[in-house]
Order: structure tokens, then sequence, then C-alpha cells
């Protein structure tokens, strides 16, 4: 894997010298580690005198959270994204669906198509894959990028790489040694390690409180499923969401996952009437990937989604399944 990863960094490094107009695509409801690692790099680009564009294909815009991060202006509208791409880099992205009403740009490129991704479950659609399963967090093989392009990683690229660290190793929870030296390289530069953390992590508007007690007021527990193991799980109704960030419906799982009796919990967060985005988490026992694509979604082997159409009884039945299949 080293010696491929190696090798696929370097191709893409030389086709980023020789670029000078670049698009990069992060996943539909971008976090911090599919958008920092974008704006790192398109950042580290755009100073060498490139045409950078960074965009996603939804929600309208970006979450308030992460929009600090963009110090250049490189983020642009969905609709701004040429129909094909000179040179196309998608970060964090395990398949051509989370793009969502970008996806076409992949097949329309005109030039390569660069897949930089931490996701097992890549589906390798791209020409050049930096792929690394190993990686804790995409914006660690940005950074790998960035080295093999001899940038020099100052503080407004580090905050940005940094963002996308602190948040996919949940609080460096699930962070191993490497991971940890490599925050430490990123704070030297001068990263305020709270003022970034904060806003992604801990702050909330006041309405966040109101929407966090009626959905968890409706959470259910049952012990039984996952073959026992146990399911917890939460909804997000389309009226719940109504008046806060996406963020903050993002950040529900982080909650409902907190109960002791569940080895798995899931959010159900319906997008518009009858659509839904699917949270997944797992302690350490059920691989909700594949609990996932199942479902047709993707992910990790403790943290993954996917979407799905119809009521949320229909979504809830239908997980429950999944969760007998895997493992049985």
């Amino acid at each position: 894997m080293a010696d491929d990863l190696s090798t696929t960094i370097a191709e893409a490094a030389r086709l980023l010298a020789d670029a000078r107009d670049v698009t990069l695509l992060s996943h539909v409801n971008p976090d911090a580690d599919t958008l920092g690692s974008a704006l790192a790099v398109g950042l580290a680009l755009h100073r060498r005198g490139v045409a950078v564009r960074v965009a996603f294909g939804a929600p309208e815009v970006v979450p308030e959270s992460l929009e600090v991060l963009d110090v250049a202006g490189l983020l642009v509208h969905r609709d701004e994204v040429p129909l094909a791409p000179e040179l196309l880099v998608v970060m964090d992205t395990g398949s051509v669906q989370r793009l969502g009403p970008l996806g076409d740009r992949v097949a329309n490129a005109r030039g390569p198509v660069i897949v930089v991704d931490h996701h097992v479950s890549n589906t390798r659609y791209g020409t050049v894959h930096c792929i690394d399963e190993h990686a804790e967090a995409t914006a660690l093989i940005a950074l790998k990028l960035l080295d093999e392009m001899d940038v020099e990683v100052d503080e407004p690229i580090a905050r940005c790489l940094y963002a996308g660290l602190v948040t996919d190793t949940g609080g460096f929870r699930k962070a191993g040694p490497s991971a940890h030296e490599t925050a430490a390289r990123l704070l030297k530069t001068g990263v305020d390690a709270y003022s970034v953390t904060r806003p992604l992590m801990d702050a909330h508007p006041f309405a966040y409180l109101g929407m966090l007690s009626r959905v968890l007021a409706k959470a259910e527990l049952d012990q039984g499923a996952a073959h026992g193991l146990g399911l917890v799980h939460a909804v997000v109704g389309f009226e719940d969401a109504l008046g806060v960030r996406s963020e903050e419906v993002e950040s529900v799982i982080d909650v409902v996952r907190s109960a002791s009796e569940a080895e798995v919990a899931a959010v159900l967060k319906e997008l518009r009437p009858g659509h839904w985005s699917v949270s997944l988490r797992a302690v350490s026992r059920v691989d909700v990937r594949e609990v996932a694509q199942v479902l047709g979604g993707g992910g990790h082997r403790l943290a993954a989604g996917f979407t799905f159409d119809g009521g949320s009884e229909q979504v809830v039945a239908a997980l429950k399944g999944a969760l007998e299949r895997v493992g049985s």
C-alpha cells in the first residue's frame, strides 16, 4: 500500500504542477475533512497562479462552521463548476454518487480525475487514486500530496488540514501515533487548536437545544437488534431541522451514539420529505460499512451512511434487516 500510495501521490503532484485550471470537489453535506482537504490543496495551487475553484453538490451554502477556512475565496456554488473540468480533484469521496448533482463532472472531465480518499469502500472511479484506507483522515493524505508538491505548509493551510484531522478522529480519540505527530506539526505553524475546534465541535446556536430535545425525546432503543448487540436510533424530520444549520443536524449522531446499551447508533435525517440521509456509528463489534453497503451506501468500519427514500419506519426496518444480514 505504501509503495502504491507513494507512486500515485507522485503522479498526482506531477499533474497538479503542470495544471493551469483545477476544480476540487467535496462530497455532499461537506464536513471538515472533505472541505478542509480541498481548501488546503486549493490554496496552495491558488498561490502558484492556478485558476482554482472548490465546490460541493449540496446544500446550497457552505456550513457556517467551515466558512472561515476559505481564506482566499475559493469556494463557488455548484452552478459555477465547469461542465467539463480541465483537471478534477475529488476529496474524501468514496463514490461518484456521493458528489450528488456534481457527479457528472467525473465522466465529463477533459483531463485526469485525481481521487484523494481514505474510505476502504472507495470504488476507484478516477484516473489517479491517492487512497489510503488506513489513514485516519483524508487530510493526512492531502498533506502527503502537498509535501510531494514541495508546498510550504503555513498556518492557513495547516488550519484547514487540522480541522479535517481533529474532526475525523473524534477529537483524536481514534488517532494513532503518526496522526498525533502530524497534529503537532500543524500546530507548530501557529494554528490555534481551540479556535478551530470550538465552532466545529463545541458551539451551537440556541435553536440547537430545542431541536435536540425534540429529537432525543423520540429516540428508540432496540436491544435485540444487531444480533442482540443493540441499536439506538433517532429521527430528525424535515420540520425538526427547520431553523438550525446542517452542522447541527449532523452532530446529533454524536449524542445518540453515547447510549451504552447499543453497539450501533443511527440518525435518520430527512433532507426533503421522504428522502433520508442516515448516519451509522458502531462501538467496535459491528462493521457498519458492510451494513451501509447492503443499503447502497458506504463508509468506514465504525462510521458509515446511506440514503433512502420512503417513510422513517421503512428506513428503520431496512436498517434492522441489513444488521441481521451482516455477520449472520
